[in-house]
């Protein structure tokens, strides 16, 4: 190869690098991966912050998550949003969140998610925030979630337009 072809795929190979989202980090727990770990900066005062991640069972059994803590938070919680006769309703899944075999759970704003009350502290954008999920299977595994802007609505500010939902991260608890 002469030196204005290497030239030229250095320059691509770059363009290629340079243009591939960085994600966060991936963890893994037994059979299961843990990746895209989030949360949302919190307004002055906020008691209350959200947490959303990716779990990824690659066994053949399924894991369920039953519980979640986190040093900044004095109560932390799974829960599931959903509708009730046109009424978006926010519950905790005190029975845990089953990640069947050969699936992918996403906890995202809207849905199921991680509830961190009691918040010791706001979360800064660029924060990274410790949380430990606790498995029954996979057993009690750390993550660390990126704290993104007030308003983001996915890791990285954006990437997919989603219906606007109610921001929660300002109640007090």
């Amino acid at each position: 190869m002469n030196k204005l072809s290497s030239l030229f795929a250095l320059a691509a190979l770059s363009t290629v690098a340079m243009s591939t989202p960085i994600s966060a980090d991936e963890v893994k727990a037994g059979d299961l991966v843990i990746s895209q770990a989030w949360s949302r900066a919190t307004p002055g005062g906020a008691k209350v912050a959200g947490g959303f991640l990716t779990i990824e069972n690659k066994g053949t059994a399924p894991d369920k998550l039953i519980a979640v803590s986190a040093e900044i938070s004095g109560k932390a919680e799974i829960h599931e949003m959903a509708m009730d006769n046109g009424v978006m309703k926010m519950r905790p899944l005190d029975k845990g969140l089953v990640i069947d075999a050969g699936k992918t759970v996403k906890l995202a704003p809207g849905g199921n998610h991680l509830m961190l009350q009691q918040l010791k502290g706001p979360f800064k954008e660029g924060d990274k925030v410790p949380v430990t999920l606790e498995f029954e299977k996979a057993g009690k595994v750390t993550v660390s979630l990126d704290v993104q802007g007030v308003g983001a609505q996915a890791p990285g500010g954006g990437g997919m337009m989603m219906k606007k939902m109610p921001d929660h991260s300002g109640m007090k608890m």
